[in-house]
């Protein structure tokens, strides 16, 4: 088994779909490289709170709300707390009853399509949010969706096209250059990555997943100094402490094999 991460340690929902996104920001269990977590602009809804990391107690909150009023809030809140707890099926199959009540409903449409994408099926996640937006008069946040779910395919080229449209809708839209600069993160072009999450975090509408995002991208390129003082105003010392020498002992694990790959190749053949 890997090197454990700290409980705390930056974890930003695995393909942009926390829902991407983005979600709960913890590792469990065997240490994995950090990925990304969407501010997911579909979950506005309030959500009833439980301890911090519990997912099962969120889980069960959000049901008991959706049981007493099946509505189009409570719906999207109990599905992202479903996927949270790791059950995309049902995610899927919440999302999908409401699809059928609200066709139109753009929210619904956006929270479906990454539900489905979380889900792995990617191209009937495509078809939903492509399908409920309009051309003459498109939905930014259905582009945000359709952008996630494009980097989740690799069409880096695609997704950005989308989030591009989108931001000239929603100038400044702190979720998007947030979805944007993540989508520079699966290429490793971390200076864009930084520059975009910085005017992400520089909105008042920012929310802490974007600036843990923020401390990420900073630590992945080893200003280890600024990652640490970003993440503190989000976590304990502690845990801000742990998540600096988790990307320490990551990067440094991956130059070590960068060593290896690079002395392989300079010795003589046979």
């Amino acid at each position: 088994m890997a090197k454990q991460a700290p409980q705390a340690v930056l974890t930003l929902s695995r393909a942009l779909l926390a829902g991407t996104v983005v979600a709960g920001l913890t590792l469990a269990a065997c240490a994995r490289a950090p990925s990304a977590s969407t501010g997911d602009p579909s979950l506005s809804a309030s959500v009833p709170q439980a301890a911090p990391g519990s997912t099962l107690a969120n889980m069960e909150a959000w049901a008991a709300r959706y049981r007493s009023a099946p509505n189009r809030d409570n719906a999207i809140g109990y599905a992202q707390a479903l996927r949270a707890n790791d059950q995309q099926a049902q995610a899927v199959a919440v999302l999908q009853e409401q699809m059928l009540k609200m066709p139109k409903d753009t929210a619904i449409a956006s929270a479906y399509g990454k539900a489905l994408a979380a889900n792995g099926d990617f191209d009937q996640a495509l078809r939903v949010v492509r399908a409920a937006n309009s051309l003459t008069n498109p939905d930014w946040r259905l582009l945000s969706a359709e952008g996630a779910i494009l980097d989740q395919l690799g069409d880096s080229a695609g997704a950005r096209s989308a989030y591009s449209t989108a931001l000239k809708i929603a100038p400044g839209e702190p979720t998007l250059l947030n979805n944007l600069a993540l989508s520079y993160l699966l290429t490793n072009d971390l200076a864009r990555a930084e520059a975009t999450l910085r005017q992400a975090v520089a909105s008042p509408r920012a929310n802490s997943r974007m600036r843990q995002n923020l401390a990420l991208v900073l630590g992945l390129q080893g200003k280890f100094a600024e990652a640490d003082q970003v993440a503190r105003q989000e976590l304990s010392p502690e845990q801000a402490e742990a998540n600096v020498a988790y990307l320490k002992s990551m990067l440094a694990q991956q130059n070590t094999w960068r060593q290896i790959k690079q002395t392989d190749k300079t010795k003589p053949a046979g």
